[in-house]
């Protein structure tokens, strides 16, 4: 049965401060549990209905998590989360470290200037698995990783990026290979020659890149429009350029 003290610590996790104080973060439904319970994530807590813990009771118990598991109803975990149309389970997992990566021979690294919004984070870090791009790396005022809103947009996905937040201008200052920055005024996406190797810097759908950045950015590359739209949404964005660098 769920405690007061229980639900009391899960609702605090939807705060920033309160994570960071715990070191702990929630993860909701079904599909997103099963992409955690892969990962290497330490699991704290898990609440589940019976239906659920019933239809996984093999895979709860190959994890050990069998005395973990709390047996809640669809209401009580409506109440615990932020999706209304979670009937399933809940889990509380440890917070990791994250370390800023050092780029390798052909890889390609996100770079997030003040992304604030957690939907567009969670797309991104979607997009970013699609296109075999392990590590992301967020200004400090990007929306944070660990945002419940962040995890459920990642569908997933947030168990197999690493995504850290950094002060950009310092990060980027110390490296070696090219850095390209989305700018509606750069070069034609479609007629540059884009390495295997690379930083790729998106910027906010309002301000775009930090003008602080701009020094630092080798190229500047634009997504060609063929309509009236102003703009386009970053996570679309970042999707559109990353299909270019791996076709």
């Amino acid at each position: 049965m769920l405690s007061k003290n229980q639900l009391k610590l899960i609702k605090s996790l939807e705060q920033k401060k309160q994570r960071k104080k715990q070191g702990l973060f929630i993860v909701q439904g079904e599909k997103n549990v099963a992409e955690l319970l892969r990962s290497d994530f330490v699991i704290e807590q898990v609440f589940a209905t019976s239906t659920y813990i019933n239809k996984n009771n093999t895979l709860l118990s190959t994890h050990q998590l069998v005395p973990l598991c709390t047996e809640v109803s669809s209401d009580e975990l409506k109440k615990m989360g932020t999706l209304l149309s979670n009937n399933s389970v809940l889990v509380v997992a440890k917070c990791k470290t994250a370390t800023l990566p050092t780029i390798a021979s052909q890889e390609l690294i996100l770079v997030l200037d003040q992304v604030g919004d957690p939907g567009n984070l969670g797309t991104i870090i979607r997009v970013a698995d699609w296109y075999g791009v392990k590590n992301i790396v967020c200004s400090p005022d990007c929306a944070d990783f660990y945002n419940p809103k962040v995890i459920a947009a990642s569908m997933g996905s947030f168990a197999r990026i690493n995504v850290s937040h950094t002060p950009l201008v310092e990060y980027l200052a110390i490296q070696e290979k090219p850095i390209f920055g989305a700018y509606l005024e750069g070069s034609n996406l479609h007629q540059c020659a884009l390495p295997k190797s690379a930083f790729i810097v998106m910027g906010s759908e309002s301000h775009g890149i930090s003008d602080e950045l701009e020094h630092l950015i080798s190229d500047k590359i634009t997504i060609p429009n063929f309509g009236a739209a102003e703009s386009l949404n970053v996570a679309m964005a970042t999707g559109i350029i990353l299909d270019n660098f791996k076709r």
